[in-house]
């Protein structure tokens, strides 16, 4: 029976769009079908020009229709007009001219409120906070981003650390978010893993000076200009110590989970406690410490402990919180950062990744909320 323009609609019904995560045919991107025999031409409308995915929406185009036996795509693209962007707008997120007050506007100026704020969200989301730098905290949410990713989860990462961004990097983010109507669409990293960070919109060796207002400012568009779609965690780079940002994000996520990372030396462990007290003045939970460069593997097998033991542990008791897991130090794991290849990725079966692995299982499952907010039920 020969393939008719039904039959290419339908096969194409499933395909998603790589970011946007909806039907192109559903968001309209597919027009002008013609087919002649088994042979198919159509044109696919892209959001933006220079869609960075364009090749992967070219394959998986190509795949559903060859499997209902079309031989030959000719498959062009388009670019969307301002008008049909608007229309994409509306269908992921509401009518921007919605009142004020409504969920189906977009946008905190626009009336609407940080979606993950509200208690019957299903989002998780993480605070993964230090007290100090330099104890590897952007390298512990990258590589649990990704064990999360692994485990068959939504997740995304907001990089709240503004001064000393690196979100991107870890993840191997090469393109700047996507800009749909004025909805910032974040791209999609490793292991599947979607970002957002100051560092999409200031050069690398630019400096960012700004005030209080400005960084508040900076972190609520973050949380409410970006079609981030109910991920099952999200998880946000703190930056170090107990600032402005901090305060921020305890102000605009109150049910948010709290977690602090330190390394085993007591200087840092000091240090450290300090961000988990002001979680505490907060009112945030915290959820578990989680202990970076616990010990270096060397070739005899033995463990060193290079920067000491038990701060980790100590850090754990005196906030009346789990020790989540201990992550030794790993050169790979550095370099993985630095070349946008985390080590959960790249060494699975090694011991860093297997930390990870556990702690991702944790938090996961041990740790999961045992009370969920039904919004459906009413009492009248």
């Amino acid at each position: 029976m020969p393939v008719t323009v039904d039959d290419v609609i339908a096969a194409l019904r499933p395909v998603e769009d790589p970011e946007l995560h909806r039907s192109i045919v559903d968001l309209d991107m597919v027009r002008d079908v013609r087919v002649d025999g088994d042979a198919v031409a159509l044109e696919v409308t892209l959001t933006v020009a220079g869609c960075p995915l364009r090749n992967e929406i070219q394959s998986r185009v190509t795949t559903a229709l060859t499997a209902i036996g079309v031989s030959s795509v000719d498959l062009s693209f388009g670019v969307m007009t301002d008008e049909q962007r608007a229309v994409v707008r509306q269908k992921l997120n509401g009518d921007p001219s919605a009142t004020a007050g409504s969920q189906a506007a977009h946008g905190h100026a626009e009336g609407r409120a940080i979606p993950f704020a509200d208690p019957s969200s299903r989002t998780r989301v993480m605070l993964i906070a230090s007290g100090k730098g330099g104890v590897g905290k952007s390298s512990v949410t990258t590589n649990l981003a990704v064990s999360l990713a692994q485990r068959g989860r939504d997740v995304a990462v907001i990089d709240a650390d503004v001064w000393g961004f690196s979100i991107p990097r870890m993840l191997g983010v090469a393109h700047p978010p996507a800009v749909i109507d004025s909805m910032l669409v974040p791209p999609v990293g490793v292991g599947g893993v979607r970002c957002i960070s100051m560092g999409f919109f200031a050069k690398e060796d630019q400096p960012v000076i700004w005030r209080g207002p400005m960084l508040h400012k900076a972190l609520e568009q973050f949380l409410t200009d970006v079609f981030w779609d109910d991920p099952d965690f999200l998880l946000v780079d703190l930056p170090p110590g107990t600032g402005d940002i901090s305060l921020s994000l305890a102000q605009f996520l109150p049910h948010a989970e709290f977690y602090v990372v330190t390394t085993p030396q007591p200087a840092a462990q000091r240090v450290a406690q300090r961000a988990g007290f002001m979680a505490q003045k907060v009112n945030l939970g915290i959820k578990g410490v989680i202990e970076n460069m616990s010990w270096f593997t060397g070739d005899d097998g033995k463990r060193y402990e290079l920067f000491g033991a038990g701060g980790g542990d100590d850090l754990a008791e005196r906030l009346g919180v789990p020790m989540l897991g201990k992550v030794p130090f790993v050169t790979a794991l550095r370099a993985g950062g630095d070349s946008g290849h985390p080590i959960v990725l790249t060494e699975p079966e090694g011991e860093a990744a297997q930390a990870f692995a556990r702690m991702a299982e944790r938090i996961d499952v041990e740790l999961a909320p045992t009370r969920r907010s039904h919004p459906e039920l009413k009492l009248i």
